[in-house]
């Protein structure tokens, strides 16, 4: 063995030690086919042997939008303003569920894969980040069915939409939606994996975590004297100006919007730390 190998074998190696950011991106890109081949096993496992395969992705925010429509638009009567309620529960429906499943699956990364994670060696992230590109995938699927939706609207229906300087932020918005689920899905899987119960409490707490998101009802609805406390949910903003830049109405200010941004990063920042810093050690408690 000549010095140039054995100079490629010292590049790294593996020890006890854990550190609060990990190793470096370099490394995750490294692992790139193993990322991408995560999210094809996940994307066909979640749809095989189904009768309707991935017409689920359209179908499960259009069953999920009869069941509004029908009870908080016809039985509760809630406004959507000059949206029509079929864009604007739509919009919120496909936008709450990328937040949610990459929130959920997350959360169980530990009890979900700790077969994978005892027996080989991968930058642990790996797992997390396939998650969100699963969700990401299937959401860019609904979304392009919404945007058909709205167009019928505007050729069929004289609907008028007022584009703005804001629908070029669409993506962004919907980045930083994922990376908050993704940063509170990483955080609470730390929590489950040591403490199982909790894993049975999340579920609930994503559903009384939409009724203080504007997926069903527009913030201009709300009474004043409680609108602060739907706008200290960092999701507020980002829901109001998603709706705002595809469908030109949204209540919403600059300010809060930075806030849903610095709060999206600053939960990324503390989800990565402590998962690199603590998830080789969660391993033996799983």
């Amino acid at each position: 063995m000549d010095n140039k190998d054995k100079q490629k074998m010292a590049e790294w190696s593996i020890t006890a030690r854990t550190q609060w950011w990990g190793r470096d991106w370099k490394e995750i890109w490294n692992y790139q086919n193993l990322l991408f081949g995560l999210v094809q096993r996940e994307f066909l496992l979640y749809y095989k042997q189904t009768l309707l395969g991935p017409i689920w992705m359209l179908l499960q925010p259009i069953l999920t939008l009869l069941i509004y429509l029908a009870v908080f638009g016809k039985l509760v009567g809630i406004s959507t303003g000059t949206i029509p309620p079929i864009l604007f529960y739509l919009s919120g429906i496909i936008l709450w569920n990328f937040f949610s499943e990459g929130f959920s699956g997350t959360s169980k990364i530990f009890q979900d894969n700790i077969q994978l994670f005892s027996k080989v060696y991968f930058p642990r992230i790996i797992l997390p980040l396939s998650v969100l590109f699963v969700q990401g995938l299937r959401f860019l699927i609904q979304f392009t069915f919404l945007i058909i939706l709205i167009g019928g609207y505007v050729l069929f229906n004289d609907l008028s939409i007022n584009f703005n300087a804001g629908t070029f932020s669409i993506p962004v918005i919907i980045l930083f939606t994922g990376v908050m689920g993704l940063a509170f899905g990483i955080c609470c899987s730390l929590l489950t994996a040591k403490y199982r119960d909790l894993g049975n409490i999340i579920p609930t707490g994503i559903r009384l975590l939409m009724f203080l998101t504007p997926v069903i009802y527009p913030v201009s609805g709300t009474p004043e004297n409680l609108r602060w406390l739907v706008f200290w949910n960092p999701l507020t903003p980002l829901f109001e100006a998603f709706k705002f830049a595809l469908l030109g109405e949204g209540t919403f200010t600059m300010v809060q919007l930075s806030y849903s941004m610095i709060c999206a990063f600053v939960f990324l920042l503390i989800g990565f730390a402590s998962f690199n810093k603590h998830g080789d050690n969660l391993i033996d408690v799983v």
